[in-house]
């Protein structure tokens, strides 16, 4: 019990000790009674620049500048599959799709995909806002309707039309020699 005493009483003592001299580290001009809270302070506001444009300016220039091409692209990549979600949930598209999926041969197919892709793409160049969208759009159109041509094989209806070029992807067996 008498080591509990001594540490309170010295805790106590140390607590006493703070507090007065708490009060002895203000300096003694400080006067904190006679503040006044009765006047109103005033922030000293600004000057309006005439050089500054309006925020409306800013929104615009805003707008029409380039974030950079990852940004661009990204941007164009989501309007796109918007539009993507869009023109596949419209009859039209869906019917043009089970068309596709009943056919016999393979030339039939292909000559469906084409008449599929053409209602598809123009679905979503109809609700494309911007000429921008429309020149993807185009794009990517003439990219899937190369996908499905044989110009080697059917050259005489085929060969006019443009042909992907080929991706070579090396086999794991190379990559390990």
């Amino acid at each position: 019990m008498k080591i509990g005493q001594i540490v309170f009483t010295l805790f106590a003592s140390m607590m006493l000790l703070a507090t007065l001299r708490g009060q002895d580290a203000a300096p003694p001009s400080v006067d904190l009674g006679s503040r006044q809270t009765d006047e109103p302070t005033t922030s000293p506001r600004p000057s309006a620049s005439p050089n500054l444009p309006d925020v409306s300016q800013l929104d615009e220039y805003f707008k029409e500048s380039s974030l950079g091409k990852a940004a661009d692209d990204r941007k164009l990549h989501v309007e796109w599959r918007r539009l993507a979600n869009q023109a596949a949930s419209d009859p039209e598209v869906i019917e043009a799709k089970a068309v596709v999926e009943k056919a016999h041969t393979d030339i039939e197919k292909r000559q469906r995909l084409r008449t599929y892709y053409d209602v598809y793409y123009g679905r979503m160049r109809a609700m494309a806002a911007t000429a921008e969208m429309k020149t993807a759009l185009d794009s990517f159109k003439t990219e899937h309707l190369s996908h499905i041509n044989q110009p080697r094989v059917r050259h005489e209806t085929d060969g006019a039309l443009p042909t992907p070029t080929p991706n070579r992807k090396e086999h794991k067996e190379n990559k390990k020699k």
